[in-house]
């Protein structure tokens, strides 16, 4: 038996050069670095620029991963990006994306999961390639949340940044087992009950406003582990695995408190754990990929490693991943 899988041959990203730390924000609004590091391991978030829009820092993690995989350009029919700050209400900030590196065929869009978005993303490429409609996507999770926050308010206003990470995804034959490369599983979900936890209070369709992030941390931080694990456990059902199996636990980067509650409910071991979260913030869909580029840079993920990823949005939204490097 033989299967189409969604093999990755390449990572990049990009973070705005303006870093903005913990010192700077306690000059600005009543909190410490110690407060911040204490509940969410945060010391430091980069801040994209006056004029740098989701599309610029999405051109610029999608070339690198472009670069990474040694591949054209032109070779992708399909881009798909994750982003819940796109530069204008439409068209989608995925098609600014194609013009810039000069692709004008396959398609191009735009999809909304908050947080969660990079997973969703993944699992939209991989069903169009598994099912022929396209051979190699370009997966991006770009965000400038720091344009839809209250900078006055200190329980959100110190948790994100900008950013952008990109993947290459390409259809290939592969045995069909958990032993394959590519991703093996995806797992999404949804409760809409959950809205008023984590949301913007703006929009075209309703205040005709951009809006800002609001946020009840202790509801989010409540439902976050319980739900995150689920979809893991999902994963590993569906093929066969255990924790025992990961050679790396990519998480979203929202705080550390969460991802050392998941890995420890998880038994993957702290060692086993990418944490960019000190030095990124919180970049939503941009948070995963963002990490993976930097385990994969410095060496940690080889080919042939096991690779969970799990994120979780407001919505809420929340999924997982499993692919062999």
């Amino acid at each position: 038996m033989t299967a189409l899988r969604s093999v990755v041959l390449g990572c990049g990203s990009y973070l705005p050069q303006q870093i903005l730390t913990n010192a700077e924000l306690a000059a600005r609004i009543d909190t410490s670095d110690e407060w911040i590091v204490q509940r969410t391991g945060i010391r430091q978030r980069h801040i994209a620029a006056e004029g740098e829009f989701t599309s610029h820092l999405a051109v610029h993690a999608a070339r690198a991963a472009l670069a990474h995989a040694g591949i054209d350009a032109q070779s992708i029919d399909l881009i798909v990006l994750a982003t819940s700050t796109p530069d204008n209400t439409f068209p989608a900030t995925a098609v600014a994306v194609q013009n810039e590196l000069g692709i004008h065929h396959g398609a191009a869009f735009d999809l909304q999961a908050v947080c969660s978005g990079f997973i969703f993303a993944l699992a939209t490429a991989d069903n169009f390639l598994r099912c022929g409609t396209y051979k190699r996507a370009l997966v991006i999770g770009a965000e400038t949340f720091s344009r839809i926050l209250d900078w006055s308010d200190r329980g959100t206003c110190v948790l994100f940044g900008d950013g952008a990470g990109a993947v290459v995804l390409e259809a290939q034959p592969q045995p069909g087992t958990s032993l394959d490369r590519g991703l093996l599983t995806t797992h999404l979900r949804s409760d809409g009950r959950h809205k008023s936890k984590l949301y913007v209070d703006g929009g075209p369709g309703s205040t005709r406003t951009v809006g800002y992030l609001r946020m009840e941390g202790r509801e989010v931080f409540k439902h976050a582990v319980g739900m995150i694990t689920d979809v893991i456990y999902d994963a590993f059902k569906a093929t066969g695995t255990t924790a025992a199996d990961i050679d790396w636990f990519v998480p979203h980067q929202a705080n550390k408190r969460i991802i050392d509650a998941s890995a420890h409910k998880l038994h993957i071991a702290p060692e086993k754990v990418v944490l960019t979260v000190d030095l990124h913030g919180n970049t939503s869909a941009a948070s995963i990929p963002l990490a993976l580029a930097v385990a994969v840079k410095d060496g940690r993920v080889k080919k042939g490693d096991l690779v969970l990823l799990e994120a979780m949005g407001g919505g809420f939204t929340w999924g997982s991943a499993l692919l062999r490097w």
